[in-house]
């Protein structure tokens, strides 16, 4: 509390007994609590775990919002290996698209609507391919070498 003023920044730090500084992507209580129960805990046998669940995802959300490289995380956050091995490891498990379809299914609940969308909508814009249909390449093909100024040799011999 600085002034006498309500610090919610440091006062969340304190009810999670963060030892680093809060970054604007890590997850608040209330989001962890709606997170946890969808994470798997650590396996049980072998190394335990050395980082907090929390401070993995919150890793994980500072990356995806900063768009930056794995090796590029901040080092006050778990090592980007470690942080990487999660991600890709939950994802190759459809983890990511197990949360996402429970919070979904917990938000339509909680504004009164039904669990699934009982319909979609699909703009035909979104839905076309090209004229031949498939994907093309979007870079001019390759000249040859022959052709190239910047790309020549010299016969040996």
């Amino acid at each position: 509390m600085i002034c006498g003023c309500p610090d919610p920044v440091h006062d969340q730090e304190a009810a999670h007994d963060l030892t680093r500084r809060r970054y604007p992507t890590d997850l608040t209580d209330a989001e962890w609590q709606l997170l946890t129960p969808l994470i798997p805990a650590p396996k049980p046998g072998g190394r335990p775990a050395i980082h907090d669940r929390r401070e993995l995802i919150n890793a994980m959300a500072y990356w995806l919002r900063a768009g930056c490289a794995w090796r590029l995380l901040p080092h006050d956050l778990p090592p980007w290996q470690t942080v990487y091995h999660y991600f890709r490891s939950w994802r190759q498990q459809g983890l990511w698209e197990q949360i996402h379809a429970t919070l979904r299914v917990q938000e339509r609940v909680r504004q009164g609507r039904r669990p699934t969308p009982s319909a979609a909508i699909l703009d035909s814009q979104s839905v076309k391919t090209t004229e031949r249909g498939g994907r093309t390449a979007t870079t001019a093909p390759r000249r040859s070498m022959a052709a190239s100024a910047t790309c020549w040799s010299t016969p040996s011999g």
